[in-house]
């Protein structure tokens, strides 16, 4: 059973964070549409482990919140958040694993605060050098108005039809065996923009749906009240996130576990070996087949990875 939250405060939030187990710690960042809850499988593995599994609900998702203006999402917030809940926890390093937008975080944290990191876990998302123009001018140049990172800059459609059926949503969304990245990569480029507006008004969205009942109805139940405007605000930093990094050295020291799925669309493998130049101690694991939601889809292969992983660096 997933366990309740306790409130821990931090960076004027009252943060939901939900923990198992005992030993060196480990944190867990969810990404888009996600929560807490995404890592429900992976909390008792590494409790079971021997480790201190510790996965907050972030800066505006489930029962954390947060405040409406936009700005407030920009990335230095989310590290200050981190940050926060580290030293609210009395816990001065920490092993962190991130996946989506939480794998974003997760790197931008190793950038900014070394010194806190112990080792690092990325699922899907890897990390990539620092465009040198903005770069949601560089995705609506390539990709137009319908890709959802621009989409979500220029207007709240998104955000009012997710939340006038989140269940569809989630349903449409969160699922495996859709599409495998050999046929997507076969695809006219027309047809690579991934519109998650378009995603929902699927009717039939193919594959095979991830969530039970049970789990279906946990995100669609907290996203219906606390919907989705304060979780995309967090995309609508991406060109002032970009603007703060300038000059900061990306290059990432710590021991780093990336685990790549053959399926995912958003990146591709030319991006996940790229990460060799920046995270020069770096381990790379591919999950044949996955797709992005590589912790609930493959979670007993993710878990096994993680820890053995985390046992053989001591």
């Amino acid at each position: 059973m997933f366990p309740e939250p306790r409130f821990v405060a931090t960076n004027d939030l009252q943060m939901a964070v939900y923990e198992q187990g005992q030993g060196p710690a480990v944190i867990f960042l969810h990404g888009f549409p996600e929560l807490a809850y995404s890592w429900r499988h992976q909390l008792p593995a590494l409790a079971e482990a021997g480790f201190r599994a510790i996965a907050p609900d972030l800066r505006g998702y489930g029962r954390t919140g947060g405040p409406d203006e936009v700005e407030a999402y920009a990335v230095g917030h989310l590290i200050a958040d981190v940050e926060g809940l580290m030293d609210a926890l009395d816990i001065e390093t920490a092993t962190i694993v991130g996946h989506d937008w939480g794998a974003l975080l997760m790197w931008h944290f190793a950038m900014r605060l070394p010194h806190r990191v112990d080792r690092l876990v990325g699922l899907n998302i890897p990390h990539t050098p620092r465009p040198p123009i903005d770069p949601v001018a560089m995705f609506r140049q390539r990709f137009g108005a319908d890709f959802y990172i621009v989409n979500f800059q220029d207007s709240d459609e998104a955000d009012r039809a997710f939340a006038a059926n989140p269940r569809k949503f989630f349903t449409n969304l969160v699922r495996k065996n859709q599409l495998p990245r050999a046929m997507y990569d076969q695809l006219p480029d027309e047809m690579k923009v991934l519109s998650l507006l378009n995603v929902m008004e699927r009717e039939d969205p193919g594959g095979e749906l991830i969530l039970n009942e049970e789990e279906l109805d946990y995100f669609v139940n907290a996203f219906a009240r606390s919907g989705f405007t304060k979780p995309i605000n967090w995309y609508r930093n991406w060109s002032r996130n970009w603007a703060a990094f300038e000059g900061i050295d990306q290059s990432i020291a710590v021991p780093t576990l990336f685990i790549a799925a053959a399926d995912e669309l958003v990146v591709g493998p030319e991006q996940v070996e790229g990460m060799r130049a920046l995270v020069p101690n770096l381990t790379v694991h591919t999950l044949k087949p996955c797709g992005h939601w590589s912790q609930q889809e493959r979670p007993d292969d993710v878990n096994r990875l993680v820890v053995e992983w985390l046992v053989e660096r001591g």
